[in-house]
């Protein structure tokens, strides 16, 4: 019995939450037919909620604003109305503070979660997954030299909350599993560790900043002891 209802929730889990997730974005989506008037409702000329409209109209609404977005003119009534928010308190502080994110995370340009690496996190001993979101840059620097990477440590299994570190260069391990495999290692708590998809003699990425540590991998290699 054991073992049939262990089976069975691996088989309903997966899908019950999948599901459950796919209708909290179609709901929320569906908000945006508050937009539309009322005679043009789904109620109002067929007597009942379409689920699912809500989805067509905002991804319309936001290739609608794209297009608009990627031409001069738009690019100009943007900057217009970026202007006017920053002149308003309370709301240029939000505002201000959330484009910056969206800009450096969603533009093509922008190399923030681009790359899963390894830090040494909580301490000297142990190693977690990380995301790598820049390096620091001005104040910090004139602190810590430009020899450290801004990284990203999500918690388990909520990857939504974590911790902003700054490490030495020397200390990051780089790692060729794409961002969506390190989050889906994280979330699982290491159950689902992506397979191996490199080359097994290729170095991590401290090693190209390290020299003692490449040192001791060649002195083991030809059969000579570095601690003796």
């Amino acid at each position: 019995m054991r073992k049939y209802l262990i089976a069975g929730l691996l088989v309903w889990i997966p899908l019950v939450i999948t599901g459950w997730v796919l209708k909290l974005l179609i709901d929320l989506m569906d908000q945006s037919l508050l937009l539309l008037p009322e005679r043009f409702q789904t109620e109002a000329w067929l007597g009942f909620h379409v689920p699912g409209l809500g989805v067509i109209l905002t991804v319309s609404i936001v290739l609608l604003t794209g297009v608009i977005a990627a031409n001069f003119f738009g690019r100009q009534l943007l900057s217009w109305w970026d202007s006017v928010l920053q002149r308003i308190p309370i709301v240029r502080s939000i505002y201000g503070g959330v484009k910056q994110i969206s800009d450096t995370l969603f533009s093509p340009e922008g190399k923030a979660f681009r790359k899963a690496v390894l830090v040494r996190y909580p301490h000297a001993g142990t190693w977690t997954v990380a995301l790598l979101t820049g390096e620091p840059q001005n104040e910090v620097t004139d602190h810590l030299g430009h020899d450290n990477y801004a990284v990203f440590v999500p918690t388990t299994p909520n990857i939504t909350a974590g911790f902003f570190l700054i490490v030495p260069k020397n200390e990051v391990r780089e790692l060729n599993m794409s961002v969506d495999e390190a989050l889906k290692y994280i979330i699982s708590m290491g159950v689902a560790e992506p397979p191996r998809n490199h080359h097994p003699g290729q170095l991590p990425l401290d090693t190209h900043t390290n020299p003692q540590h490449t040192n001791g991998a060649e002195m083991k290699k030809s059969g000579t002891d570095p601690n003796r």
